[in-house]
C-alpha cells in the first residue's frame, strides 16, 4: 500500500517506521527540505535497529528502505496514495483546510487521517466533498501502540471505517473504535487515574511513591500515575486538564497540587522536578511532601 505521511515529528517518524516495516511504500512530506531529509535518515536508522534486533530481515529492511522517500510537496507525497496521515495541524480550522487541500490530489477512495486527538475528526471533514473517507487515528503509547483508537465521525462510511482496522493490523495493532469526542478513550481513562492519584497525594491519604507502588506492584501498571504524568509534563497534563474539564465537566478539573507544581515551574522529567526529583531520565525520590501518616502508639502501662 502507498502511505502519504505529512509532517516530520514525532508521530510522523513513528507511523512511517510502522508502516515500513509492514512493508508499504512511504512518502514523508515536511515544508522544509533538511528537516524532511534529516527525518529520513532518523527512519533509516530505526529500521537498521529493527533488522539488527531481529523484528525484521536484512531483505525486508532494504526493501523499506528502497520505499521510504521524502518531499516538501504535498501533491508529490500524496500522488497515488491510498491512506494519507496529517500528523502536524492540531488547529481546527488549518486541518479543515489541509484536509480540502488533500482531497484535490488524492483519488476518491483515498482514507484521509488525523492523528491529532484534540481535533474533531467531524469538524475537519466538514469541508471534504466527501466526507465519508475521514477517521482519525490515535496510536496508543507510540512508537510502540499495540492499540490504535479509530475516531469515527458519524458521517464516516463503514466501508473506509472497515479498511482502516484492516491497515492497522497490518501495522501489528489492535483497532479499537471510538467516538469522535473530546478526550477519546485512553486520554480520559489514563487521566482519570493520574488525576485521582494527585488527589490522593493533595489530601494526605497517601505519598507520591506510595500511591505508584500500589498501582506498580498491586495492578502490573508499567509506571505508576504520577511517574507517568512527571514523564508526559505537568504543564502538558494540566493544558490537556482544562480543556476537558472546560468540555465534560468538573471530574476533569485540575488538582490544586497539580496547579501549584506548574506555577513553581516544577513540570516534570524534562525540568528534573515535578512529583519527583529526577535524574538522568529517572525517577529518584518523592518531591512532593505529605503530612506523616498516624501509627498506633504503644498504651501505657500505668494507665491500665
Amino acid at each position: 500500500m502507498n502511505v502519504a505521511v505529512l509532517g516530520t515529528g514525532g508521530t510522523g517518524r513513528d507511523i512511517a517506521v510502522r508502516c515500513a516495516q509492514a512493508g508499504h511504500a512511504v512518502s514523508l512530506q515536511a515544508d522544509d527540505a533538511t528537516e524532511a531529509m534529516d527525518r529520513v535518515d532518523d527512519i533509516e536508522g530505526l529500521l537498521i535497529n529493527a533488522a539488527e534486533s531481529g523484528r525484521m530481515t536484512d531483505g525486508e529492511k532494504d526493501e523499506a528502505l528502497s520505499q521510504l522517500q521524502a518531499t516538501t510537496n504535498l501533491s508529490g507525497a500524496t500522488g497515488g496514495a491510498e491512506i494519507v496521515f496529517d500528523t502536524a495541524i492540531s488547529e481546527p480550522d488549518a486541518l479543515q483546510e489541509r484536509f480540502a487541500e488533500i482531497e484535490s490530489a488524492v483519488e476518491r477512495e483515498t482514507l484521509i487521517v488525523t492523528t491529532q486527538p484534540p481535533v474533531s475528526v467531524t469538524a475537519a471533514a466538514a469541508g471534504l466533498r466527501h466526507p465519508d473517507r475521514a477517521i482519525g487515528m490515535h496510536f496508543v503509547d507510540a512508537p510502540d501502540a499495540t492499540v490504535v483508537e479509530l475516531i469515527v465521525p458519524d458521517g464516516t462510511d463503514e466501508e473506509a471505517v472497515e479498511r482502516a482496522e484492516s491497515f492497522i493490523e497490518e501495522l501489528g495493532a489492535t483497532p479499537v473504535r471510538v467516538r469522535d469526542t473530546p478526550g477519546l478513550a485512553s486520554t480520559r481513562t489514563r487521566l482519570a487515574i493520574e488525576v485521582e492519584a494527585m488527589r490522593v497525594v493533595e489530601g494526605d491519604v497517601a505519598g507520591v511513591d506510595g500511591v505508584d507502588t500500589v498501582l506498580e506492584e498491586g495492578y502490573d501498571y508499567p509506571e505508576g500515575p504520577l511517574v507517568r504524568a512527571d514523564r508526559v509534563g505537568l504543564d502538558t497534563r494540566l493544558e490537556t486538564l482544562t480543556a476537558l474539564a472546560d468540555a465534560l465537566g468538573p471530574r476533569f478539573q485540575p488538582p490544586a497540587v497539580l496547579e501549584r507544581l506548574v506555577e513553581e515551574g516544577k513540570t516534570g522529567a524534562s525540568v528534573g522536578e515535578g512529583f519527583y526529583h529526577w535524574e538522568r531520565n529517572e525517577p529518584v525520590e518523592p518531591a512532593v511532601e505529605t503530612e506523616r501518616l498516624p501509627t498506633d502508639q504503644p498504651s501505657d502501662p500505668t494507665t491500665r
